[in-house]
């Protein structure tokens, strides 16, 4: 998803709904054998070790396998009964738990939290018109950041408790914009809704969890909690051979659950079933309609029935709709998944960091479920809305999951609007015309250049308010309308500052070779050569020293160490650089310096400058990732 995925990479607790689809779909598998080796070939292309599996019909699960190593140094295999770590995929049970309540009349998701519970800090400039909502907290809504690495980084011991983990540290929890408006994934939100079901019930939540829904499906080894030594899988890094150690996630009901094949496919099937587990009625099958519909950003409130329900949302691949969640942990990636309308679904986790093996195990599940079944029907073709052309413009991303990237995220997102031969079209970076039809009223549906048609819609134009004009494209995506004059502009800043640094480091070598020769010296020049390229290898140390903290982000950027210290120090340094730059032009000579390089050396020192401005002005320069 843009630049920005790489960015988000610094939260661990990522949603993969909307990664790119690299790799054609494998041809489908005709039989449980044929899809076993698929998978198995698969885990040892990618060095992947082990993939837990369960392929789940409305009457009972298909298959339940373990395929490949739960642990390489000893050789132990997986089975049906391993524990993964789900990661968010363990998010639906606060949304669940939350539901029950409401049935018993304990709250409404419309209660404001702050009446719930006025002891968990949060801070949000409109609480009086339009407060924090239950709903929100688990539709993403609340327009908090995402949790800070400070909080991702704590190793919490189990016997810490809701309450003191979400005190821990509670900076992110800052409504940007006003709640219910837009949606963007926030990991804290779950967990003081859970906090809400532990004041309320006099329980633990992980207690409740367990009593009420964990035992009525059938998830009998599920745990929020380590488990017990060989019960659980190992994860790895990327390569499949160097293991991460057991992360005690600090607010649990975010991402903490371990689940085995077997718990997963009485998950699915529970689904499926609509809230009933054999010929019991767990959940009313109202509330399992609840999970998959959105109802409070603009865009539901509009009838936009696509995106994130309650801990649940909506899929696209090969031309079939799916409803569930996914989510990872440093070394392992889950997805689980299902269509109610043909009764069948799946879930899988790998135990390594491997996104190629995640990937292609889905598209062989996928092909394999889908290969007898129907595609839904695509709906036609409607007239633009009359006043479509009043959208046409300049457009960029307003609702970014980690503030921490919304610098970059603005500017790689900046996207045009067209509408042309009853279409509307969008081009930004991440791709040029990509086409949507008119459906219904100002809702459209996307289609691909390559794969099927979504058969529903996942745009819409939204009605304009006091906050300006706004298009919602997909789940995650709210654009906002800017003048064309400031698209414009920041188009042409960012060109003039990357072909600068880029300038900077071509020119270098030739004036380091050049000063090598007595009579090529030139004194004067020098600090006017030495500060740019000092100040862009600064920035390259930046990025680099986050690139290669990347396997272990959280540890590393998370804490107080050599790397989290090094990036601070780099972004001093590209700001101290810059300014140096320009001090040094300031100051040399006229008449002793070169016009052509007095020239060039004002245009890449004004390039710095406005790099530097920029990255001050959203919190880049000297910021600290530890704290």
């Amino acid at each position: 998803m843009k630049w920005l995925s790489t960015v988000v990479l610094l939260t661990t607790l990522i949603p993969r709904c909307f990664a790119a689809d690299k790799n054609a779909p494998p041809k489908p598998a005709q039989s449980i054998p044929e899809l076993r080796q698929q998978l198995e070939k698969v885990l040892k292309d990618t060095h992947t070790p082990g993939t837990s599996v369960a392929i789940v019909r409305r009457d009972g699960p298909e298959w339940v396998a373990g395929l490949g190593k739960a642990d390489v140094a000893s050789d132990r295999a997986v089975t049906p009964e391993t524990l993964f770590r789900i990661g968010s995929t363990s998010k639906a049970f606060a949304s669940l738990a939350i539901l029950m309540l409401a049935d018993q009349g304990k709250l409404s998701l419309d209660d404001p939290v702050h009446k719930l519970a006025p002891e968990v800090w949060f801070e949000n400039r409109w609480e009086a018109s339009d407060p924090v909502r239950v709903v929100h907290l688990l539709e993403h809504t609340t327009g908090w950041d995402d949790m800070h690495l400070r909080e991702y980084a704590k190793d919490a011991p189990p016997a810490m408790g809701l309450r003191e983990a979400l005190n821990y540290d509670h900076h992110s929890r800052v409504s940007r914009w006003r709640p219910g408006s837009r949606m963007a994934y926030c990991n804290s939100g779950p967990p003081v809704a859970a906090y809400i079901v532990e004041k309320l019930t006099n329980q633990r939540f992980e207690d409740f969890v367990e009593q009420n829904l964990f035992r009525p499906i059938g998830m009998t080894t599920a745990t929020y909690f380590p488990p017990s030594p060989g019960a659980a899988t190992t994860l790895y890094h990327g390569d499949g051979k160097t293991p991460y150690r057991y992360w005690n996630i600090l607010l649990r009901p975010a991402g903490s659950i371990n689940a085995s094949a077997q718990d997963m496919a009485a998950y699915v099937q529970f689904y499926l079933n609509r809230g009933m587990v054999h010929g019991a009625q767990v959940i009313p099958a109202a509330n399992m309609d609840r999970l998959e519909i959105p109802a409070s950003t603009w865009a539901a409130k509009e009838g936009l029935r696509s995106g994130y329900g309650l801990s649940n949302y909506w899929s696209f691949h090969d031309g079939f709709v799916y409803h569930g969640h996914n989510g990872g942990v440093e070394g392992g990636l889950t997805e689980m998944a299902y269509m109610p309308d043909y009764g069948v679904g799946y879930f899988f986790s790998i135990n390594a960091a491997q996104g190629d093996a995640f990937d292609r195990i889905g598209k062989a599940i996928r092909a394999y479920i889908t290969s007898k079944l129907q595609k839904p029907p695509l709906p036609p073709a409607a007239p633009l809305p009359p006043n479509a052309a009043d959208y046409a413009g300049w457009y960029e991303p307003d609702s970014p999951r980690v503030e921490l990237s919304h610098f970059i995220e603005r500017l790689a997102g900046l996207s045009l609007v067209r509408f042309k031969d009853d279409r509307l079209l969008i081009s930004n970076l991440g791709g040029w015309n990509e086409t949507f039809l008119p459906v219904a009223g100002m809702q459209f549906r996307y289609i691909p250049k390559k794969e099927p048609a979504e058969p529903v819609a996942t745009l819409a134009l939204l009605t304009p308010n006091e906050d300006g004009r706004f298009i919602q494209a997909g789940t995650m995506t709210t654009m906002k309308r800017i003048p064309a004059g400031l698209a414009i502009l920041e188009i042409a800043l960012t060109a003039f500052v990357v072909l600068s640094i880029v300038s900077i480091l071509i020119y270098a070598p030739f004036w380091i070779l050049g000063g090598l020769s007595k009579k090529r010296r030139r004194p004067a020049e020098r600090a006017m050569r030495i500060w740019p390229l000092l100040a862009v290898l600064s920035l390259i140390a930046i990025v680099g020293i986050f690139i290669l903290s990347a396997d272990d982000v959280i540890s590393r950027l998370g804490n107080l160490t050599a790397w989290s210290a090094a990036f601070f120090l780099a972004t001093i340094a590209f700001a101290v650089t810059a300014c140096a730059s320009a001090i040094a032009l300031r100051r040399a000579p006229i008449e002793t310096v070169r016009r052509g390089v007095r020239r060039y050396s004002t245009l890449v020192t004004a390039a710095l400058l406005v790099a530097t401005a920029y990255l001050a002005y959203w919190g880049i320069i000297g910021l600290r990732t530890w704290a």
